[in-house]
């Protein structure tokens, strides 16, 4: 069985889809219906065609990725409508909970185009394979990448999808502490348990503004470490290098034309964030030497260091006003699946580069 990328990128999607499906998670309560209801209920009177897209591509990523990790470590599976079946018992798990979540309403037709979407998907991908498209990516990434690299690529290939939602600082992903307090403080208040939580006394400040640079510069640096841990042969790191940071900057200019408008897309390059990425550029020059456990190493201490930055500053009032575009206005259906890559993705890197380390050095020992 080959290993593959996809697998982890499939499981990342669907917990996502059942984070979106469920949101906001509150008021779980048996409204008398029954939770298959749905499935017999008239057709809905109004729905619009943002409805139809949205639950069509929202399960097409879905049936893509199943359909190709099938593909690749199961050839003779029926990738299609393995996936197909999968992405729809998913859906109507979904769709029956939230009969339970007075927020939300189950469709019948939400379900039909959520397989239809994964439907689609699904035969993408099997498209892709029979054009030749997926072969060709598994020559390259033969010739570019060692054969363990699957973890890496898929960080890489969640992480511009990571910085679609705002964060704080320009490329600082992973600050969760202020959220996480105030959320244990609301869950346990009038408990006796509040006293055992280890809260905070003093107000977080926000990052001076060379932390900030510090944290610019290792948001940019840390995936380009990543990438230079895989690759095959050190002149491939300047290509993987500027692949790197022209997705770093895409996706975050997109975020800020997503928030606020197209004409303001490069609003978050400030001063602090311009020397970053010159602190950035330097740090790249002198790791190009550098071994993959080098690399490893490095990436492990920059992420921990970046960490300890952002959690230990508080977001300003400016960046507060932004969540609220994005959590309860147009992208409260986007919100809930791209803030939690922006949470988790450093700390699934953190975990990644631990057992990638202890796994070079079970392999170096006789």
């Amino acid at each position: 069985m080959r290993k593959t990328a996809v697998w982890p990128l499939a499981w990342t999607y669907a917990v996502l889809i059942v984070y979106a499906s469920l949101y906001p998670f509150d008021n779980w309560r048996i409204q008398g219906i029954a939770p298959w209801a749905f499935l017999t209920a008239p057709l809905p009177q109004y729905w619009t065609g943002f409805d139809v897209l949205s639950n069509v591509l929202g399960y097409a990523p879905m049936g893509f990725l199943l359909a190709l990790a099938l593909h690749r470590t199961r050839h003779e599976w029926p990738a299609i409508w393995i996936a197909t079946l999968s992405a729809a018992g998913l859906s109507l798990c979904m769709e029956t909970l939230q009969t339970f979540l007075p927020v939300r309403v189950p469709s019948n037709v939400d379900a039909v185009l959520n397989v239809t979407g994964a439907w689609l998907g699904a035969v993408t991908a099997r498209a892709l394979v029979w054009v030749g498209v997926i072969e060709r990516w598994s020559r390259f990434r033969d010739r570019w990448f060692v054969s363990d690299a699957d973890g890496a690529l898929a960080l890489l290939a969640v992480w511009p999808l990571a910085l679609l939602f705002p964060a704080p600082v320009v490329f600082g992903l992973g600050q969760v502490l202020e959220r996480v307090e105030a959320a244990l403080a609301d869950m346990l208040e009038g408990t006796p348990w509040l006293d055992w939580v280890p809260l905070r006394e003093i107000e977080l400040q926000p990052l001076l503004p060379v932390s900030e640079i510090l944290c610019v510069a290792i948001g940019l640096w840390l995936p380009c470490l990543l990438a230079f841990s895989v690759l095959r042969q050190r002149p491939q790191r300047v290509v993987a290098a500027l692949a790197v940071m022209v997705w770093g900057v895409s996706a975050s200019a997109l975020s800020a034309a997503l928030t606020y408008g197209p004409a303001h897309a490069w609003v978050w390059v400030s001063a602090e964030v311009a020397v970053g990425l010159g602190v950035c550029l330097l740090g790249l020059v002198a790791m190009f030497w550098a071994s993959s456990r080098m690399c490893l190493v490095l990436a492990l201490v920059a992420l921990v260091w970046q960490l300890s930055l952002l959690n230990n500053a508080s977001a300003d009032v400016y960046f507060s006003l932004t969540l609220q575009t994005w959590e309860r206005g147009r992208f409260i259906r986007f919100h809930g699946m791209i803030q939690w890559l922006g949470w988790l993705w450093p700390f699934a890197c953190l975990i990644y580069l631990v057992n990638r380390l202890a796994s070079v050095k079970a392999a170096r020992q006789p």
